[in-house]
């Protein structure tokens, strides 16, 4: 019989600790039941199971069984030390118990008669009775099911350690290996059958890059969000999920107005951006896009606005360099607190883990605007779908602070064109700026536009800049000529005279 909708509210959860996962199941696992984890090799379920324990004892102090048919015990404390995670210190301190069930040096027997798990079940139980134990993991079914060919024997054996366990009041995930990424569940189209409730992790290869996604199939009983969504492994925190169902379209809209940091580009904008804007600058290479940023960047120094630079195309080196050719000290502002420039190179991590450390910097020092050059390196190390999930969940949180944000993008074409990154992000951004490269009369003009200005009237026109040792000048707007954002310039003539392309 289906449950009703208060039955399903009623369920009591266990919070898993697991960042993003608990807001993905609305709560947590179902308090006393099996879940079953599936993936491939090398989609962090071990690191999901060990976790779960690890959440459990240092955000709850509820201690935590290990049940290994897989890895020895001395190998996974190896492996997980790196999270700094101490599995020895909690062993000593009686909140960890490992049930060792890995195959020893010359076991190769399959079983093909009568077997039971009464004997791994009074050890599992045991141990948890030991250090009053809420939480088990058991890691990996695989590893026992390819001793056992009987599956009518196999199926049974299940569900005898899963009601055992349920009995108990304990709440269990199960690890089991998928042989691809979509299609069965698990190896041995056995163990969902066992289980309460299924969480599927993927690591998918899409367009030559890989994409971590976590999907709850099943939650038996509970509502859950459904759907695929990311997630990435940190060296200091362990799986995290990024949630972007989580996200709420409840950010305050500000009427403060901000300096661009060039006086001519503040009166083209309508007296400057709203403090809490998010502004996407496009343009090809070379039209001064990390110019804008820089004096962007310096503007809020001189009104005492801490900026935070992520810089994802030049050195340090070179942006520091640049900068003091403009006249703009990037240096003296670090020094002075009133700057943080962070250049790396977009290969170094997944777009999940560069999302991650983007929040943790503007949490931790708190800018008063930010600047992005450029989101269009970050198009290469993810697919699109990967993509417009980072930029959607990026611009939201950036909202979220009030903190203005600029973002630069880089055109396909030296005359323009959209690009994937501007495909992406347009309709998420408050105000668009083009820069744009204008061919007259066989020499190369610079122009600017304010194509967008949400909640505000701007100036329209696109209007010709320079760029020289002080920074950008805007001029007078491009007079009897069309077709500059098409990259197809023409003199516009009197009437009765043909037009002509320049």
């Amino acid at each position: 019989m289906p449950h009703s909708t208060t039955e399903k509210q009623s369920l009591e959860k266990l919070a898993t600790g697991i960042p993003g996962y608990d807001e993905l199941s609305h709560g947590g696992l179902p308090k006393g039941r099996t879940t079953l984890l599936g993936g491939t090799a090398g989609s962090g379920k071990t690191i999901f199971a060990v976790q779960f324990l690890v959440e459990g004892i240092t955000r709850h102090n509820e201690g935590g069984v290990f049940v290994t048919f897989e890895e020895s015990p001395e190998d996974i404390r190896k492996n997980v030390g790196g999270f700094g995670w101490d599995i020895a210190a909690w062993e000593k301190a009686g909140r960890w118990v490992f049930v060792d069930a890995s195959p020893q040096p010359g076991d190769g027997t399959i079983v093909t008669g009568d077997f039971d798990l009464t004997a791994l079940v009074t050890r599992i139980e045991r141990a948890a009775k030991k250090i009053g134990a809420q939480r088990v993991s058991v890691d990996s079914l695989g590893a026992l099911f390819t001793q056992i060919q009987d599956d009518a024997l196999l199926r049974r054996e299940m569900h005898r350690l899963s009601a055992a366990l349920k009995d108990h009041g304990l709440t269990t995930v199960m690890t089991a290996e998928r042989t691809k990424e979509y299609g069965d569940i698990s190896r041995f189209g056995i163990e969902e059958f066992v289980a309460d409730n299924v969480t599927i992790l993927r690591n998918v290869l899409s367009e030559e890059k890989r994409r971590r996604t976590v999907e709850i199939l099943k939650y038996r009983g509970s509502n859950h969000q459904e759907g695929e969504y990311p997630f990435t492994v940190l060296s200091e925190r362990g799986l995290v999920a990024l949630p972007l169902s989580a996200i709420q379209l409840k950010q305050k809209s500000s009427v403060v107005r901000v300096t661009s940091g060039n006086p001519e580009l503040d009166a083209m904008c309508g007296g400057g951006f709203f403090r809490d804007s998010i502004i996407l600058l496009s343009g090809a290479t070379g039209t001064g896009k990390t110019l804008v940023t820089t004096q962007f960047i310096e503007g809020g120094a001189k009104k005492g606005e801490r900026g935070l630079l992520f810089e994802f195309e030049e050195s340090r080196e070179q942006l520091f360099r640049n900068a003091t050719g403009w006249g703009t000290d990037f240096e003296r502002m670090e020094k002075e607190g009133m700057l943080k420039v962070v250049c790396e190179y977009p290969e170094v991590s997944s777009l999940e883990s560069h999302l991650l450390r983007m929040k943790d910097l503007i949490d931790e020092f708190k800018p008063s605007r930010i600047a992005i050059d450029s989101l269009s390196a970050l198009e290469r190390v993810a697919p699109v779908k990967g993509f417009r999930e980072f930029v959607i969940s990026l611009t939201s949180f950036i909202k979220h602070q009030e903190t203005v944000g600029l973002f630069t993008a880089t055109t396909p074409t030296l005359v323009g064109g959209t690009s994937v990154t501007e495909a992406h992000i347009s309709t998420l951004t408050d105000s668009i700026i083009l820069l744009r490269y204008v061919e007259l009369r066989g020499e190369m003009h610079r122009g600017l536009m304010v194509l967008k200005m949400r909640g505000s009237p701007h100036n329209k026109a696109i209007r010709e800049f320079t760029i020289d040792g002080t920074g950008m000048h805007i001029g007078e707007p491009f007079r009897d000529v069309s077709g500059i954002l098409a990259g197809n310039v023409h003199q516009v003539r009197p009437a009765g005279v043909i037009h002509g392309q320049l």
